[in-house]
């Protein structure tokens, strides 16, 4: 067993694992590769010279502290139950540790991972909550650019939040639109006719006018709260501040 970074002949198997172990569509996973994957950050587990575990990180920021943000952690289905996940995030721990990462974040895919997760020293850290609502009376919203979005975000960003930039912004160019309004930002994708809001910073209120906006009848919009757990944090350091919310997870 190796761990190690993906070499270019790797890709392939990668898209393959990812494929086993999400069933995203393959035009999704292409463009992920084509325009997201960088193989500095990525961690991939080999036996026999196949990819049997991988996973992803994107850089964050909070309070100063540079963070990882771990993504699309998977074991092929031939290798479960081998202890190869675990293995493979104790190396990562320590290969961000001398990267100068201060923490991990990750947000787990199941209900049931969790457990697994707070083992490997992870706690839950950030909470969110949901505003499901139908259409109401239009408001001013438009379109903007990821990076544009970003830059807006920062401003009703809630104390403790994640600054999430870089290279996070190419994946969520890939999964949603991004808007600005009078006072708030959304990044939202549209689901069988629904708007799923990935995040709406600022006035909550705002959904109903934005959904007519939009031409939308009904959506579901995921706020800063505290309604449902939702990310999970692991210190890489001494006296690390932990998050007070994470809110572009790419689920």
């Amino acid at each position: 067993m190796e761990i190690d970074y993906p070499a270019p002949r790797l890709e392939p198997q990668l898209q393959k694992l990812w494929q086993l172990a999400f069933g995203d569509e393959e035009r999704f996973i292409r463009d992920f590769f084509s325009q997201v994957y960088r193989p500095e950050r990525c961690r991939c587990v080999l036996v026999d010279g196949q990819t049997a575990a991988a996973l992803y990180w994107f850089d964050g920021e909070c309070r100063g502290r540079k963070l990882a943000y771990l993504y699309a952690v998977a074991t092929h289905p031939d290798f479960r139950c081998q202890g190869l996940c675990r293995t493979l995030m104790a190396d990562t721990h320590s290969l961000l540790t001398r990267l100068g990462y201060d923490g991990a974040l990750l947000l787990p895919a199941e209900a049931w991972l969790r457990p697994m997760y707070q083992e490997m020293g992870y706690r839950n850290c950030c909470t969110v909550s949901q505003v499901s609502c139908t259409a109401g009376t239009p408001i001013p919203i438009r379109a903007v650019e990821p990076r544009e979005y970003a830059r807006l975000r920062r401003k009703y960003l809630p104390e403790g939040g994640v600054i999430q930039e870089g290279n996070n912004l190419n994946l969520l160019a890939l999964m949603a639109d991004t808007y600005a309004g009078m006072d708030f930002v959304l990044a939202a994708a549209p689901e069988e006719g629904h708007l799923k809001g990935l995040e709406l910073l600022g006035n909550a209120a705002a959904a109903p006018g934005i959904l007519a906006a939009l031409g939308y009848d009904t959506g579901t919009f995921r706020t800063p709260g505290n309604m449902m757990p939702f990310a999970m944090f692991r210190p890489l350091g001494e006296a690390v501040p932990t998050p007070t919310y994470f809110g572009l997870a790419f689920d």
